[in-house]
């Protein structure tokens, strides 16, 4: 099928039709199941580690399924619905002592290990609040190289300039799709059309959140996470991103670290490696040789 689909039915085929190349797995730690989609063969593990991408808030697996196709060609990807998200259970409650994302993290990392072993590197990505996710996790285990699309925790100017709606406060359908398709708008994208894939993927995974990422992500946290890494980073913001200021961020970020590259990307919105797919996949397929 030809990108994008033009219709409704056309994007819920198009999601079929991509879920159905992954295998399906269902972990369970400390009684918090973790849904994983693990895609591409095993000649992949041969040549590179595993590559875990994590979504971002109100998402899903599905904030990458522009990218699948090309990364599972020379990578083996494993995909969750994080904690908390779509098909996922929601962590456990936060004891004291613990950070909000520390319930999380436990149930990923902790189903990830049931799946390729505690001691195996992987490579790493995240998008928006699965960037501060992801930037976390990376203190935590073995990882070889990270990349972060638009990601959150960075604790710097915002330009959002649209009031988000409260899509749950609709008492009808099309007044909820309409709320919806506003705040898709708002936060997300920068071309405004009526995009059928991304409204479902928006609408679906907003329906399946049931995690609070929005009070994690703007309590900051990136800085304090990648300092400690020494494993090579990328730092990627689209060109309109509306939850940063791309250009002096990626400047701030990667100015004196030799081992951290950044990427400003053309003509993209927040949902970077959806609205500029091609160039994303490029960027992330090089970095990850």
């Amino acid at each position: 099928m030809n990108f994008p689909p033009d219709s409704d039915a056309g994007a819920r085929a198009f999601i079929e039709r991509i879920d159905a190349l992954s295998t399906h797995h269902d972990p369970v730690h400390e009684g918090v199941r973790v849904h994983w989609r693990r895609f591409g063969n095993t000649e992949t593990d041969i040549t590179y580690p595993p590559l875990v991408l994590l979504h971002g808030g109100h998402g899903s697996w599905m904030h990458w399924i522009r990218n699948v196709e090309a990364l599972s060609a020379e990578h083996t990807l494993w995909l969750p619905d994080m904690p908390g998200f779509l098909d996922s259970d929601k962590p456990l409650p936060m004891a004291d002592g613990q950070a909000p994302i520390d319930p999380l993290l436990t149930a990923l990392g902790g189903t990830l290990d049931m799946l390729i072993g505690a001691d195996t590197p992987v490579d790493l990505g995240g998008f928006s609040f699965g960037g501060l996710v992801a930037s976390t996790f990376a203190t935590r285990r073995p990882v070889r190289r990270l990349a972060l699309v638009g990601s959150g925790g960075h604790a710097s100017l915002r330009r959002l300039t649209l009031d988000m709606i409260n899509w749950r406060r609709p008492v009808d359908r099309e007044a909820e799709r309409v709320a919806l398709k506003h705040n898709l708008d708002a936060l997300m994208l920068h071309d405004k059309a009526y995009d059928p894939l991304a409204f479902e993927i928006h609408d679906v995974s907003c329906h399946g959140t049931r995690f609070r990422s929005k009070d994690v992500s703007m309590a900051g946290g990136l800085q304090a996470a990648i300092d400690t890494l020494t494993c090579p980073l990328l730092l990627m913001w689209g060109e309109y991103d509306v939850t940063a200021d791309p250009r002096p961020l990626v400047a701030r970020l990667t100015a004196g670290h030799p081992n951290r590259g950044g990427a400003v990307v053309n003509g993209a919105g927040h949902w970077t490696q959806y609205e500029r797919a091609d160039e994303v996949n490029r960027q992330l397929l090089r970095f990850f040789d």
